[in-house]
């Protein structure tokens, strides 16, 4: 097997879909795989760094991640940041259903939340509805 060079790597379609049967809405939705920048930038933002003793970021967390991966048919995001306060606003057992999906299709387990978590002195019990 020849190795594979930048062109290559860079040609490839890695990207997976899954379309997934939501009823509470009425229909399917498409999930994506997240590119490398989008999960980096999900964990910087599920991170608060002001102050002393940084905090994981909870705010809308499922949205957020959940914005990152539902797409059209065409594969861009359905939800923009703007909307993940609306997103969010829906059904916390449609919300954590996909948020599961979503994580298992981009490789994030317990074990990637709890090294989010790590360190964190102070992490909030409740979830804020706010953005």
């Amino acid at each position: 097997m020849a190795l594979l060079n930048k062109d290559a790597i860079l040609k490839a379609d890695d990207m997976v879909f899954e379309d997934i049967p939501v009823p509470e809405w009425g229909g399917d939705i498409r999930l994506k795989t997240m590119t490398g920048t989008q999960r980096d930038a999900f964990e910087d933002k599920s991170m608060d760094q002001r102050g002393k003793d940084p905090k994981m970021n909870l705010t809308n967390f499922r949205a957020r991640l959940l914005a990152l991966c539902i797409v059209n048919e065409d594969g861009r995001r359905v939800f923009s940041d703007g909307e993940i306060t609306l997103l969010g606003q829906k059904s916390a057992n449609v919300l954590e259903r996909l948020f599961n999906k979503a994580r298992e299709m981009n490789g994030m387990d317990d074990k990637d939340v709890e090294e989010l978590t790590k360190g964190f002195s102070d992490v909030p019990k409740e979830v804020s509805t706010s953005d």
